[in-house]
Formats: structure tokens, C-alpha cells, sequence
């Protein structure tokens, strides 16, 4: 099963975004993948929340994502928006995944659990949960002969929600994200090499790569990784592209079974905090 994750350099202006998207989309087409993921903040990444409010379109009839349906069902694919802002009520958005299947269908969404509230060291402190309304529940999806588990960017930190996935069926977790440079080169690769050794998953990480238009610099270095924890492939370096690797579902049952980390799972009562 061919898979392939798109990496991109995505500004405040959506069509722009999407003009960029579509040939990347179809260049992935052509090379007879199944399943395609696209970044975080595909759609929109704008300087700020007021800047963010007054392009981001409400979810129903979308514009780019009722274009995104078009394009999947013209490749006859699986198209994974990594996420982009969606209003809700309260004046905040949710950070929302969406996974059309080859039928230009919405399959399912998945709303980003875990906002990034922190301060980095000689960086603006980012506080997510001030624009963003966190989600709730965790989502799968089948993708033929494999099951997609759905994460977004800094819920790679958060072991549970993997495990949740794994336990649900999930054998290829997707992990769409703009992530920090700093961070990005301090943790990036030994997160998600962790979270696929310790599910024994694929996981697949597309990626914002470079300076953005709003004054943010993303990592980029969009990545496969196989259930035993190898690179099988990546880009190395943080300019737009596509990423195409071959997956053997079949190899996530064996690599569960040889390291039953899933199965061997135990709850366990928390130690009483001490007193002095």
C-alpha cells in the first residue's frame, strides 16, 4: 500500500494554499498512493486570531474542502486534511482533521485534543487554547487494509491518546503538524520514532516546513516511520513537497506480536504523594 504525506508552506490567504495543494495532490495520485496527508494548518495559517477570523470559513460547504472532495474523487483516493480553523460559537475554532474517501465523501474528523500552551525560550509564548477549543474524543477511520488513527501535532507528547488508537485498531497513525524549529530539532524524530515503537504502528507525519508569510518558522522534515521505529522515508529539509513510501500492513501484527507491549499493558494504582 503506497502512502504519501505532503509537505507545505502554507500562508494566511486559503486559495493560495489551495493552489499550491491541488499539484501536489496530484503528483501524489500519480504515483498510485491510496492514502495522502497533508499538514497542519493546511488551509489557513494566519498571524493571529483576529487575522484568523476573518478568513476561516465555516466547515459546512467549505470552499477548498468541497474542492478537496472534487479532487478526491477525480484520484479515486483517500484525502487527509491534516487540520485547519473551524469557527465554533464561542469565537474560538476547533483545529479540525478531515479524511475524505475516494468517493469525495467526508469520511470522518477528528478535532486536535491536546492545545499548546508554553513558553520557549527566546520565542513568543503560544498559548493555542486563547484561539482554540480542544477536542474530546479520539477518531479512527478504515482505510482497506489497514486502520488510520488520527493525532494532531503536539498530541504526539501525550502517550495515551496513542495507545487509545492502537488498542482501538489503528495500524497507521497520521500526525499532521507545524511544528517549532527549536523544538522540531530537539524532539521531532524521537517522539514520533517512540509513539510508532510503542504501538507498534506506522505512524506518517506531514509537516510545515520554512518561513511563513505570518512570521513563524516550521521545521518541516515530513516523515514514515515504520512499526519497528525505522525512517522509511523522508524529507529532509523543510520546502514544500511530497513524500511517498511503500507500507506492509501486515508487518503492524508482527511487530505487535514479537514486542506484545499492547497486550501486556496492566493498569495500576498511582502512589500516595508523600507528605512532609
Amino acid at each position: 500500500m503506497k502512502i504519501a504525506a505532503i509537505q507545505m508552506r502554507s500562508g494566511p490567504d486559503p486559495e493560495a494554499n489551495m493552489a499550491a495543494l491541488e499539484p501536489m495532490l496530484a503528483e501524489a495520485a500519480a504515483a498510485g498512493v491510496r492514502y495522502v496527508l497533508t499538514p497542519e494548518v493546511t488551509m489557513v495559517f494566519a498571524e493571529n486570531s483576529e487575522a484568523l477570523a476573518k478568513v476561516a470559513a465555516p466547515f459546512d460547504d467549505h470552499p477548498q474542502l468541497r474542492r478537496v472532495g472534487e479532487l478526491a474523487r477525480q484520484h479515486g483516493i483517500f484525502i487527509h486534511i491534516g487540520s485547519l480553523a473551524v469557527p465554533l460559537a464561542d469565537g474560538r475554532f476547533a483545529n479540525r482533521s478531515v479524511l475524505f474517501g475516494p468517493d469525495g465523501a467526508v469520511v470522518t474528523t477528528y478535532d486536535k485534543i491536546h492545545l499548546f500552551d508554553a513558553t520557549i525560550a527566546g520565542l513568543n509564548a503560544y498559548r493555542e487554547s486563547a484561539t482554540y477549543q480542544g477536542g474530546t474524543h479520539a477518531t479512527t477511520a478504515a482505510l482497506g487494509p489497514i486502520t488510520l488513527g488520527m493525532a494532531i501535532c503536539y498530541d504526539m507528547r501525550f502517550p495515551t491518546l496513542f495507545n487509545t488508537l492502537a488498542n482501538a485498531g489503528a495500524g497507521l497513525i497520521a500526525v499532521p503538524a507545524a511544528f517549532t524549529v527549536p523544538t522540531g530539532q530537539a524532539h521531532w524524530h524521537v517522539l514520533l520514532r517512540a509513539r510508532a515503537i510503542e504501538t507498534g504502528s506506522f505512524v506518517i507525519a506531514a509537516a510545515q516546513g520554512g518561513q511563513h508569510a505570518n512570521g513563524r518558522a516550521t521545521y518541516g522534515h515530513s516523515l514514515v516511520i515504520d512499526p519497528w521505529g525505522r525512517i522509511i522515508a523522508e524529507l529532509d529539509h523543510d520546502a514544500p513537497g511530497v513524500l511517498v513510501a511503500e507500507i506492509d500492513p501486515g508487518l503492524v501484527a508482527e511487530v505487535r506480536e514479537r514486542i506484545p507491549a499492547l497486550a501486556n499493558a496492566r493498569s495500576f494504582t498511582p502512589p500516595v504523594p508523600l507528605h512532609s
